[in-house]
C-alpha cells in the first residue's frame, strides 16, 4: 500500500472519528477554575454526551460531564466556550444548571442531535473520574472518543468500555453500563452553535 493510500485512510479515520477542528480561546488560571466551582446538590454522577449527525447518524463530538465535588465538563478540544465559564486543559469549570443546559442545547442543532446517558457513582469514582479528566487535557483535535474512553475505562463500573476513536461506539459501549439512564435532545436551531453561543453572551451581558 502506498504512502497516498494511507494517508487516505488515516484522513478518512479522523473524519469518521470525529470531534471539534479548533481550540476555541485561551486556557483560564487555575485560579479563575477554583473560583468559579460549583457544587450541584445532585448525587455524583457522569453523563456521557454524543453529538451525531442527522444525515448521516456518524458521531461528530464526545464529551463527559462529571459530578463530584464540583460539577465539570471534560470537552476535548471542543468548540463551546463562554466567558463566564473557565476552560482549563478542555475542562470547564462553573458548570450551574444554566451553564448545563445551554451546553446541552448548543450541541442540539438542525443538523446534530445528542444522545445523552447518565450514570451515579460513588463520589469516589466521580473524584476519580474529574482527576482523570484534569490530566488528560489539552486534547488534540478528532481525539474526543479517545480520551474519553482512556478515563471511563479506569473507573471501577467501567470496566466493560475499551478503548475507540468512535463516539458513536463509545456511547454503545456506555448503553451496556448497569443503571444508565438515556435521553435524546434535538432542536431545530441554526447550525452555526456560534449564533446561539452570542446569543447567550449577549443575554447574560444585559443582566
Amino acid at each position: 500500500m502506498g504512502l497516498r493510500s494511507l494517508a487516505f485512510m488515516f484522513a478518512a479515520a479522523f473524519a469518521l472519528a470525529g470531534c471539534e477542528t479548533q481550540k476555541a480561546g485561551p486556557d483560564s488560571t487555575p485560579e479563575q477554575a477554583a473560583q468559579s466551582a460549583y457544587r450541584h446538590d445532585g448525587p455524583p454522577a457522569l453523563t456521557l454526551y454524543t453529538m451525531i449527525n442527522n444525515n448521516s447518524g456518524a458521531g461528530a463530538h464526545t464529551s463527559l460531564m462529571i459530578n463530584a465535588n464540583q460539577r465539570v465538563v471534560f470537552d476535548p478540544a471542543g468548540t463551546v466556550r463562554l466567558k463566564a465559564v473557565p476552560e482549563l486543559n478542555d475542562v470547564l469549570y462553573g458548570v450551574t444548571p444554566k451553564v448545563k443546559d445551554f451546553y446541552e442545547r448548543a450541541h442540539a442543532r438542525n443538523t446534530f442531535h445528542v444522545r445523552i446517558q447518565r450514570v451515579e457513582v460513588p463520589m469516589e469514582v466521580a473524584m476519580q473520574a474529574i482527576r482523570l479528566a484534569q490530566k488528560a487535557g489539552p486534547v488534540a483535535s478528532a481525539q474526543c472518543a479517545s480520551s474519553t474512553s482512556q478515563i471511563l475505562k479506569q473507573l471501577p463500573g467501567f470496566e466493560g468500555v475499551n478503548s475507540t476513536w468512535f463516539p458513536n461506539k463509545l456511547a454503545d459501549q456506555v448503553a451496556k453500563v448497569p443503571g444508565v439512564s438515556e435521553r435524546v435532545l434535538r432542536e431545530n436551531d441554526d447550525d452555526d452553535k456560534q449564533v446561539a453561543i452570542a446569543e447567550f453572551e449577549a443575554k447574560q451581558a444585559d443582566r
